[in-house]
C-alpha cells in the first residue's frame, strides 16, 4: 500500500475519533451545566424560601406575644369591670359565642374597650326564635358581632406591624436571628429541593461583618458560594446576609454525567490503539524498504567475488590460455581472496542473526584499551595516509582497563574506522583523530572524522539495523547497513553507550563510554 494512502485513511480515522471524542466531551460540558443552572436554582429558592419562614417566624412571635399581653390586660380590665358593675349597675360582655340546642342560637359579643351595656338594656340570653322580626334581630346582631370582632383583630395586627417596623429592625442581628433554627429551616428547605449535601453557612451584616459561622465551617467549594438577603423589606443598614456553599458540589454536579466517563474512556483507548497501529505500520514499512535495499546490497555485494572467483575457474578450466605457475598464484589468490570476502559478508549477516536471538557467544577477557587504541591506529595508517590525510592519536587514559571480548570490541572499532574511510569527503584528504580519557567511573574512546558528515534527520537513524544514510553522487559506497547497528549492539552486551555528534559537510565524532575495571 502507497504510504500517500496510509495517510489518507489515517487523517480520515483520527479526524473521526477526534470527533467522537469531542462531541462526548461537550455532551458532559453541557450535562455538567445543566445539573449546575437547576443546582443554583434550587439553592436560590432554598435560600429564599428559609429567610421568609425566619421573618414568618418573627412576625408569629410578636403577634403572640403581643395577644399574651393583650389577653392579659382584657382580664385585668374585666375583673376591674365587674368590680365596677356591682356598684354602678353596669355589666361588660363577654368574649364567648356560644351555640344552643333545639334549632336556637345562644351568643354574647366580645369585649370592646369601649363598648359596655346595662342589664335592663339586653338580656342575659338571647333566644332565636323562628319568626321574622327574630331572624331580622339575630342577623344584625350577628353582622355587628362580626364587624367588631373584625375591627378589634384588627386593631391587634396593626399594633404588632407597629411594634415589627419601630422595634423589631432596632435590635440587632443576633438577637433577631435563631442560627439553629435557621440551620434547620435551610436543612429542611434543600432537601425538599433535592438536595441533599453537607453545606457550611456565615451570616453576616451589611458591611461584611460576620456575626456567626457554622461549627464545621471550611473554606472548601468557597469557589461557590450563594448568598440570600435577610429582612429584606427592612432599612437597608438592618438587612442580614447569609452566604452558603457545599465542599461536595462538584461531585454532586458530575455524578449525573458518570455514566458517560466509561465511553471517553474506551474512546480514548481505542484513539491511542490506532495511533500505535499506525505507528507500526509506518515503521514495518520503512522496515520492509530498508530490507528490500539490504536485498539489493547484499546481492550486488555477493555478485562481484562471485564474479571474480567465477572468472578464475574459467581461465582455470581454459585449455587454451597458458597455464604458467605465476598465472596458477594469481588465480589461486584471487579465489582465495574472494572467498574470503564471500565468508565475512555471509558472516557479518549471520553475526547480526545471532545477536537478534540473543544466541551471540563472548569470550570476556580484561584488556587495555589505549593499548588497542594504538593498534588499531597503526593498522589504518596506510588507508588513511592513501588519501592524503593522517591519523592523530590523544592517549590521556590513566584507569584503561576494559572488560571485553576482544573480537567483537575490536570490530566494532574497525567499523567506526571503516566508516570514517568510506565517508570521507571525494575531494579532500581525511584526517581522523583518537582518543581515550576518563573519570572516575567511566573511561571514554572518541573517533573523529573530516569526512562528509551526517544530516541532523539521519543523525537518530544511523543505528538502526538496515539504515544507511544517503550518500548523493558518491556511489562508491558499499554496505549492508549493518555496521553501525553491530557496534551498539556489541557496546550495549558491555553495559556501555554509545554517541554521535556529527555536522554535515565538516565530519562526525562517535563516543563509546564503558565502566572503568578498578579491582
Amino acid at each position: 500500500m502507497k504510504k500517500r494512502t496510509i495517510w489518507t485513511i489515517a487523517t480520515i480515522m483520527g479526524t473521526a475519533f477526534l470527533a467522537l471524542l469531542f462531541v462526548q466531551l461537550k455532551y458532559i460540558q453541557e450535562m455538567a451545566d445543566m445539573k449546575k443552572e437547576q443546582f443554583d436554582e434550587s439553592v436560590n429558592r432554598a435560600l429564599y424560601q428559609a429567610s421568609r419562614n425566619m421573618e414568618l417566624n418573627e412576625t408569629l412571635r410578636y403577634l403572640e406575644k403581643d395577644i399574651s399581653e393583650t389577653g392579659h390586660k382584657t382580664f385585668q380590665d374585666d375583673a376591674s369591670a365587674a368590680q365596677k358593675g356591682k356598684q354602678d349597675g353596669t355589666y361588660p360582655r363577654t368574649h364567648q359565642l356560644t351555640i344552643g340546642d333545639k334549632g336556637s342560637m345562644m351568643y354574647t359579643s366580645f369585649e370592646l374597650k369601649t363598648i359596655t351595656t346595662k342589664p335592663s338594656q339586653m338580656p342575659k340570653a338571647m333566644i332565636l326564635r323562628s319568626d321574622k322580626n327574630s331572624l331580622s334581630e339575630a342577623s344584625k346582631a350577628m353582622q355587628e358581632v362580626v364587624k367588631n370582632r373584625y375591627v378589634y383583630q384588627r386593631a391587634l395586627l396593626d399594633e404588632v406591624v407597629y411594634t415589627i417596623l419601630y422595634s423589631a429592625s432596632e435590635r440587632p442581628l443576633k438577637e433577631r436571628i435563631n442560627f439553629k433554627s435557621l440551620d434547620q429551616d435551610l436543612k429542611n428547605e434543600l432537601m425538599s429541593n433535592g438536595i441533599n449535601l453537607q453545606y457550611h453557612f456565615t451570616v453576616s451584616t451589611p458591611d461584611g461583618r460576620e456575626i456567626y459561622r457554622c461549627s464545621d465551617y471550611s473554606d472548601e467549594g468557597e469557589d461557590y458560594t450563594y448568598s440570600q438577603v435577610l429582612f429584606r423589606n427592612d432599612p437597608a443598614s438592618k438587612m442580614g446576609l447569609v452566604k452558603i456553599h457545599f465542599p461536595d458540589m462538584n461531585s454532586y454536579i458530575y455524578s449525573s454525567v458518570r455514566f458517560v466517563i466509561p465511553s471517553v474512556i474506551f474512546t480514548l483507548v481505542l484513539l491511542v490503539t490506532f495511533i500505535f497501529t499506525i505507528v507500526v505500520i509506518f515503521r514495518q514499512k520503512r522496515y520492509t524498504e530498508m530490507r528490500n535495499d539490504f536485498i539489493n546490497n547484499m546481492t550486488h555485494e555477493l555478485k562481484t567475488p562471485i564474479s571474480s572467483i567465477s572468472l578464475a575457474a574459467q581461465m582455470l578450466n581454459d585449455t587454451s590460455v597458458t597455464k604458467s605457475e605465476t598465472m596458477m598464484k594469481h588465480l589461486g589468490g584471487v579465489i582465495n581472496d574472494e572467498a574470503k570476502r564471500l565468508r565475512f559478508l555471509v558472516e557479518k549477516v549471520l553475526q547480526m542473526s545471532l545477536f537478534d536471538k540473543k544466541k551471540a557467544i563472548f569470550n570476556m577477557k580484561q584488556l587495555d584499551m589505549n593499548e588497542m587504541a594504538e593498534n588499531i591506529a597503526n593498522t589504518f595508517t596506510l588507508r588513511v595516509e592513501h588519501t592524503g590525510g593522517k591519523i592523530y592519536t590523544e592517549i590521556e587514559a590513566i584507569d584503561s582497563t576494559i572488560y571485553v571480548d576482544e573480537m567483537h570490541f575490536q570490530n566494532a572499532i574497525f567499523n567506526l574506522m571503516d566508516n570514517a574511510v568510506k565517508y570521507k569527503k571525494p575531494d579532500g584528504p581525511l584526517d581522523i583523530y583518537i582518543r581515550t580519557w576518563n573519570d572516575d567511573d567511566f573511561l571514554y574512546l572518541s573517533v573523529k572524522d573530516t569526512g562528509i558528515g551526517i544530516k541532523k534527520d539521519d543523525v537518530k537513524k544511523v543505528f538502526e539495523k538496515f539504515y544507511r544514510v544517503h550518500t548523493g553522487n558518491l556511489h562508491n559506497v558499499k554496505g549492508f547497513g549493518l555496521g553501525l547497528a553491530y557496534v551498539k549492539k556489541i557496546i550495549d552486551v558491555h553495559k556501555g553507550e554509545i554517541f554521535v555528534e556529527s555536522e554535515y559537510g565538516k565530519g562526525t565524532k562517535f563516543t563509546i563510554k564503558l565502566p572503568i575495571i578498578k579491582d
